[in-house]
């Protein structure tokens, strides 16, 4: 019994390791402005701190996920914020620093409309719109209906608890 159940373990962990993987092509967030300025595109921002456990674990999975990291870099501009981030950052026009006596970056704050919980995934649909956080882990099938929501442009037409109910899921 402990050897087909050693075997099947075997099975399972060879068949993960082999499953499809794939790279999200992050930009610097210096160059979203230029970016969008010459291709309009949606905007994923991932913002992270360094010490955030399951910040690792989005990153090794749900940002390794194939279907995840094609659909991303087919429609955003993706981009990796450290929270910490300690060097000033210029955004949308505008300028913002890092606040020590807080230990946070002002832009992560604007990102996050102050919610700093990590991961936060911020969704744009431009440079200077208003920007969607979702806060928390998502593995790629929680994923999927925010990604093709603001993807497709849909935030215009429903709500995206609107959208989920109808989103034929693929993940």
């Amino acid at each position: 019994m402990w050897k087909l159940a050693s075997v099947s373990l075997l099975i399972l962990c060879i068949a993960w390791s082999f499953a499809p993987k794939g790279k999200v092509n992050w930009v610097d967030i210096n160059a979203a402005d230029t970016l969008y300025l010459n291709s309009p595109r949606p905007i994923l921002i991932d913002v992270y701190t360094d010490w955030c456990g399951w910040c690792k674990v989005m990153d090794k999975s749900t940002y390794k996920d194939k279907r995840v990291t094609d659909y991303i870099n087919a429609h955003y501009y993706p981009i990796k914020f450290n929270a910490e981030f300690k060097k000033p950052v210029k955004f949308n026009h505008t300028i913002y620093k890092y606040d020590a006596e807080n230990k946070v970056h002002e832009l992560a704050i604007y990102l996050t409309h102050g919610q700093l919980e990590f991961p936060n995934t911020i969704f744009l649909t431009s440079v200077s719109s208003v920007p969607a956080p979702i806060a928390g882990y998502m593995k790629p099938s929680e994923i999927e209906a925010p990604l093709k929501y603001f993807g497709e442009k849909k935030e215009k037409l429903q709500s995206l608890s609107a959208f989920e109910q109808t989103l034929q899921r693929a993940w």
